[in-house]
């Protein structure tokens, strides 16, 4: 039989370089690939779903599963993690030395409802008491184009959000002084230059980090990947296929992280990194599957409930296709 033809639409991530360069295919499927930047896969996908199979937004995702308004299933790879404690920059001259003293302060983001900000306004939450109504929030380009929402907003009524007028940029306000901080998915431009007036509020991020996750076991994954349910619906057993080949391309990756003949990446220390890795996070450091993730998807849903993008709590059991583990 002829295989699937099927488009994907991810980023060139290590672990899924094995599937664009064709080490690693799924059965029964013909893949064709479409590497492009997260933000562009996502919208495409949401507003057009233009592809067969895609990465995505996992608050997006779970938020429009509580709306129950989901026209996509996902499969339990987490394909982008990332801890946020280092994505939170202050203005040096505007007071801000701990978590506390963002209360009140107005603060730029170039996607409200993106994982990235459901999980630091979490951590905030929860670690810091620092509720999402306690900031004045601004939302557009952090240094070039306005962004458009990922999914429409509808959110509590003490949580006051600006959208930045056209022509005007985050980094701009920020270095006129009208903005106190940056909750930034990307790295700000001030700080890459080295601007004395833009500091990490948690400059020891990676203490933080490490110290959150051994009390929260939570690992914070921003992108899964889904398929389109009509493509599911059609051919169940596609969800198994990609579920399989996605975790046998992040296996090839990791296996050729831990190489002393010669580094894959271009890291001098690569090898204690995977080593310290190991003993913080355990063997397998960057799983996939709905068990090692519990812990992580709990706490996400929780929080796009708690913050207004979705009506009802989505539990883990209830965000993935079944029996594709």
């Amino acid at each position: 039989m002829t295989d699937l033809k099927l488009t994907l639409a991810c980023w060139d991530y290590d672990r899924t370089r094995p599937l664009i360069d064709g080490r690693i295919r799924p059965e029964g499927i013909d893949l064709d690939i479409k590497v492009l930047r997260p933000r562009q896969t996502f919208q495409r996908m949401l507003e057009d779903r233009e592809f067969h199979v895609s990465e995505l937004s996992l608050a997006s995702y779970a938020a429009l599963k509580g709306r129950r308004d989901c026209p996509f299933v996902a499969v339990p790879v987490a394909l982008s993690k990332i801890f946020r404690h280092s994505c939170i920059y202050v203005r040096t001259d505007a007071g801000i030395k701990s978590p506390a003293d963002l209360k009140g302060k107005r603060v730029g983001t170039s996607q409200y409802s993106a994982t990235a900000l459901v999980f630091m306004r979490g951590m905030l939450q929860h670690d810091y008491g620092i509720a999402p109504g306690d900031l004045h929030w601004f939302m557009g380009g952090l240094n070039t184009f306005t962004e458009r929402p990922l999914i429409p907003l509808d959110l509590p009524k003490n949580v006051r959000l600006d959208f930045l007028p056209a022509g005007v940029t985050l980094e701009s306000m920020f270095a006129a002084g009208e903005l106190d901080a940056l909750l930034s998915i990307y790295i700000p431009s001030l700080f890459l230059e080295g601007s004395p007036r833009i500091a990490r509020l948690f400059p020891n991020f990676k203490e933080i980090e490490q110290d959150y996750y051994r009390r929260t076991r939570v690992f914070p994954i921003m992108h899964t990947v889904v398929l389109r349910e009509d493509v599911y619906k059609e051919h169940p057993w596609t969800a198994k296929s990609i579920y399989q080949a996605f975790c046998a391309a992040k296996d090839l990756a990791i296996k050729g992280l831990y190489d002393t003949d010669a580094l894959q990446l271009s890291l001098p220390w690569l090898l204690d990194h995977v080593e310290e890795a190991r003993r913080v996070l355990g063997a397998d450091f960057w799983s996939y599957g709905l068990e090692p993730n519990r812990p992580t998807l709990t706490a996400l849903g929780s929080f796009v409930h708690e913050q207004g993008l979705s009506p009802r709590t989505v539990v883990p059991d209830e965000l993935f296709a079944p029996n594709v583990e």
